[in-house]
């Protein structure tokens, strides 16, 4: 993770990563108490158990003493202390949860979606992207939710974690404080790509944001279809289970596809053109290649048919 960091330009720190957001303070005054504390118990205890084992160590001809049943108020002591630090252990962190869990109203939102093995962050003006973009100094309210199996999105710098659970929506936020990329994780093992489950947490300066989403939302018709194609395989994370260089990973290779015959699962045999990539993103498990397992989930109503058609257009180039 260190290295990561590095590579984006963000301060590894030396016990956690610099922080980035407002939240990130709270957490790492609270953990550095109760580190504070585990120290210092840690460091009574093994004193005292080296004193008592010196002081207090078997002599020759030593007679035993009658040890005390017990010391009323020694153990009052250590159990009365112990308990007052962890009901202030408590508070400190429940305030700190429900200043997590509860974003301010104004709250800029954005859709998260997890699924084997990417992240996608849909904006309110429907643009999808695989990197989350927000701007600097404003909170940023998340609304998670999985087509798979449990993900968990983890920004070490945001000092935020929380999980993307199937059939449910589950909420965080925060508020960058810094300009810069930050690394995004999935934190919950969800199979053998679990590691490359990595996207980008891009801060923009004040009014860098508007700019990149004003550029962002519109670039199929700005680009060529295939430059906007291959721009959208990348945001839509097809990449994470297709190659383009004619390896076989979780699907079928792209290169090289467009205008062949498939042989299907059920062992017919389908031409894939236009209208079987269109079915093939709409309605993926109708018409599964042999050798390959019905797990893409579907694009329908989560894909416009001119970002379907620029995709088509981009496999065509990928003789």
């Amino acid at each position: 993770m260190k290295q990561q960091l590095l590579r984006a330009g963000v301060d590894p720190g030396f016990w956690m990563p610099a922080q980035g957001s407002t939240t990130a303070q709270n957490v790492d005054w609270l953990f550095n108490v109760i580190l504070g504390i585990s120290i210092f118990f840690f460091l009574l205890i093994v004193v005292l158990v080296t004193f008592f084992v010196i002081r207090y160590r078997r002599r020759r001809g030593a007679v035993p003493e009658k040890s005390a049943s017990h010391h009323t108020a020694l153990e009052l002591t250590w159990s009365i202390i112990p308990l007052l630090l962890v009901i202030v252990i408590f508070f400190l962190g429940f305030r700190g949860y429900l200043d997590m869990a509860t974003p301010p109203q104004n709250a800029y939102e954005v859709q998260v979606t997890a699924q084997k093995w990417n992240w996608q962050f849909t904006y309110p003006n429907g643009h999808t992207d695989a990197a989350l973009h927000v701007p600097v100094n404003t909170p940023v309210r998340l609304v998670l939710s999985s087509t798979d199996v449990i993900h968990s999105l983890f920004i070490p710098a945001f000092r935020i974690k929380k999980d993307a659970v199937p059939g449910r929506y589950t909420k965080a936020w925060f508020q960058a404080t810094t300009a810069g990329t930050y690394p995004i994780y999935c934190a919950e093992y969800c199979g053998t790509q679990h590691s490359d489950m990595l996207a980008d947490c891009i801060v923009h300066e004040p009014g860098g944001f508007e700019k990149w989403m004003a550029e962002a939302a519109d670039f199929i018709g700005r680009m060529p279809p295939a430059d906007a194609g291959a721009r959208l395989v990348k945001a839509r994370g097809c990449l994470s289970c297709h190659t383009v260089d004619g390896r076989a990973g979780i699907g079928p290779s792209f290169k090289g596809l467009f205008g062949t015959e498939a042989v299907l699962t059920n062992g017919q045999r389908a031409l894939v053109d236009e209208n079987y990539i269109r079915k093939s993103i709409l309605d993926p498990a109708s018409e599964v290649v042999a050798g390959f397992d019905p797990v893409m989930p579907t694009y329908q109503g989560r894909m416009k048919d001119k970002e379907i058609s620029v995709i088509i257009e981009y496999m065509k180039t990928l003789k």
